[in-house]
């Protein structure tokens, strides 16, 4: 690494780093069971088949580099590549900023609509037109103030050819009802291959709403698929049946802030368990994956969620889960520079402050491994970036770079 590409305040960051990249690959802990898992798990439930938690721990066998290109985004959520290798990065307060590829330019661009960015709500995710060469516009989701509260919106606007402004921004689409409250946005977008977008939404957190995931007459708690005007996407599996929104593609999630699609074109998630039961899910049409009547968590207060049960007829498992918790937020699939990790997912982790590389083969998880837990960061947002390296941002406000050595 040369020392002189960066800011001359982040040298001594960056001799701490250049001291300990040896030993990034070794930092994770590999308890008795073979996992990455040190801690107990919070309750005594039993996976629903071998694999489904605690898998067994892999290790990085490439050697491979970490730079902090910027430490002072300000609080950064979600991270994307613009065709010419910058980024565009979401600020939770209510903004976008445009950062050079080497992380030393920052630009603000003006002229979003007004969010709230009270507990887990504001400026959120970010997605590029899938015509954006032509059109120039993105989308994007946020918490809006709306009714008697907020709910997860998502809009699109044209940027201007400076990158300074958006204009002609609409709200598309509105995940209502609206609630009183300022958690479990969801927030997740991801356009598939015919150019309509999955958006994830979150089902507020508290006990009124949670309720909310397991019915089919809103949009909480649910992955919807959208055109790029905010309508039904052609196909979508509940489209003319009664007591179901047409918007919905699945339903019975909890707070899903992960969500890709792999090499091969099938759709994940990544959501938020209670106390226990983070999950990663295979996400199906027309399926139910359980929440709020199944989970493999428990309540905060260490009771039992709803009859506490880990399987119901007519619901999903998770392909994987956690307990103790990872919270874990972005995800994204690598399709880079170091072989090893290629079609792996990673999944940026907020309280178990890491990067969590998930090694999957025939959609079923046979490795993990903790990566950058050294550096004690909640990682909110990670990217495949278009030059092969991996990208995450922080909660603290840094961009890293995990790059090929």
């Amino acid at each position: 690494m040369k020392i002189n590409q960066f800011y001359v305040p982040f040298l001594s960051v960056f001799l701490i780093l250049s001291s300990c990249k040896e030993n990034h690959a070794n930092a994770q802990k590999v308890s008795s069971d073979g996992s990455v898992e040190a801690d107990q798990p919070n309750s005594d439930y039993q996976p629903a088949f071998k694999g489904q938690t605690r898998i067994k721990a892999v290790k990085t066998t490439t050697a491979y580099a970490v730079d902090i290109l910027n430490k002072d985004l300000g609080k950064p959520w979600g991270i994307i590549n613009l065709p010419d290798g910058r980024f565009l990065i979401t600020d939770k307060r209510g903004h976008m900023n445009v950062v050079s590829k080497d992380g030393k330019q920052v630009s603000k661009i003006e002229g979003f609509p007004k969010v709230d960015s009270k507990g887990q709500g504001g400026m959120l995710d970010v997605a590029l037109d899938p015509d954006y060469s032509s059109n120039s516009l993105i989308y994007f989701s946020f918490s809006e103030p709306f009714g008697k509260g907020n709910l997860t919106s998502v809009a699109k606007g044209k940027l201007s050819g400076d990158l300074k402004s958006i204009t002609d921004v609409k709200v598309i689409f509105r995940a209502e009802p609206s609630y009183d409250g300022d958690k479990h946005y969801g927030s997740r977008l991801e356009f598939d291959k015919d150019g309509n977008l999955f958006v994830s939404t979150g089902e507020r957190s508290d006990k009124v709403t949670r309720v909310y995931a397991q019915k089919t007459d809103n949009y909480l708690g649910k992955i919807l698929k959208i055109t790029k005007d905010g309508k039904p996407a052609p196909g979508n599996p509940f489209i003319g049946k009664q007591g179901y929104k047409p918007e919905i593609y699945a339903y019975g999630v909890r707070n899903p802030q992960g969500m890709a699609i792999d090499p091969n074109g099938n759709l994940w998630d990544v959501e938020m368990g209670p106390r226990g039961g983070d999950e990663i899910n295979l996400i199906e049409a027309g399926k139910n994956y359980g929440w709020g009547d199944v989970t493999y968590g428990i309540e905060y207060s260490g009771d039992k969620v709803g009859q506490g049960i880990t399987q119901k007829e007519g619901t999903v498992q998770p392909v994987y889960y956690w307990d103790p918790v990872i919270s874990p937020s972005g995800v994204t699939f690598y399709t880079g520079n170091i072989e090893e990790w290629k079609a792996n997912l990673f999944i940026g982790c907020l309280s178990g402050e890491h990067i969590d590389r998930i090694v999957m083969k025939d959609n079923k998880v046979v490795g993990e491994e903790r990566l950058l837990a050294d550096q004690k960061e909640r990682f909110r947002d990670v990217l495949n970036g278009i030059d092969g390296n991996l990208y995450g941002v922080t909660d603290s406000g840094k961009l890293y770079k995990i790059s090929k050595k």
